[in-house]
């Protein structure tokens, strides 16, 4: 399993292209008939992806997490952006199409992933972070999500935000976590931007056509900077950095946090006009 170390923010100005990609960029992670995880020192969390296509794919132990099993001392969301799955949990299955989250609780032993139709494959993005007691594992359907309108089409930001892992939704230990479309012709995500020293925050962008890109912007309010993520890509944010993005056409994106607190309100804005 890749490991993502922590970067200071007087470090990260020095950075180059390359360099921030190699130390925050989470590609690759979409491969069919594999399941690939990332492993980053940002509150532990571990960003990973599942993408069955003719195979069953289980959630397998790493010998860097010092565990029994995955989930010993651990909770996972899911999150499905792609065909109708199925994910069973020791022994139990639900059934996840798209958009739709299933929470895992600490404890839970087995956990596999398959695609109900292989012509029309299921992606799961994954999210895990350290849990300190066990929540019941929980399928929340995108209709049943709490939803936010928000933005407006003169500002190319109208998009419709899902809440599903947090303060009122599903319960859980860290992990915050739902997703954000935007409407046709809006472009721009988080925007204005904001921080939150007290949680880290990952991104996965998906339903990007494959000629597009989105430009993910990161840095301290000052002193920003850019990287180009393509569909099925995520990108792991500090809690000293901004994360918000615009891209050559409408897409989709995952966002996720874990740390102190599950306020999803718990953020500090930056001013457009305080941003260099």
């Amino acid at each position: 399993m890749r490991v993502i170390h922590g970067v200071h923010p007087e470090d990260f100005k020095r950075y180059d292209t390359t360099t921030i990609r190699e130390r925050f960029l989470v590609d690759k992670i979409i491969q069919p008939d594999q399941l690939v995880n990332v492993y980053t020192h940002y509150d532990r969390m571990i960003v990973g992806g599942a993408n069955p296509v003719q195979q069953t794919l289980s959630l397998e132990n790493y010998p860097n997490l010092r565990a029994n099993y995955f989930l010993e001392r651990r909770e996972i969301g899911i999150i499905n952006v792609a065909g109708d799955g199925e994910v069973t949990v020791d022994g139990k299955t639900f059934t996840v199409n798209k958009l739709d989250c299933l929470y895992i609780g600490k404890g839970s032993r087995d956990v596999t992933f398959r695609s109900k139709r292989p012509a029309a494959p299921a992606v799961f993005f994954l999210l895990s972070a350290p849990a300190h007691t066990t929540y019941p594992t929980t399928l929340l359907t995108h209709a049943d999500a709490a939803k936010v309108h928000t933005g407006d089409s003169a500002t190319a930001n109208q998009r419709t935000i899902n809440k599903y892992i947090h303060l009122e939704g599903i319960q859980s230990c860290q992990l915050v976590m739902g997703l954000t479309i935007l409407h046709n012709g809006s472009i721009w995500n988080t925007m204005p931007a904001h921080v939150h020293d007290r949680r880290m925050e990952a991104y996965f962008y998906f339903d990007l056509p494959a000629e597009h890109k989105v430009f993910h912007y990161m840095g301290e309010g000052h002193e920003t900077r850019h990287v180009l993520l393509q569909n099925h890509e995520a990108i792991v944010s500090p809690p000293w950095s901004i994360h918000s993005g615009s891209a050559t056409a409408s897409y989709s994106f995952i966002w996720g946090m874990a740390g102190e607190n599950l306020d999803y309100t718990d953020m500090d804005a930056v001013r457009i006009a305080d941003m260099l």
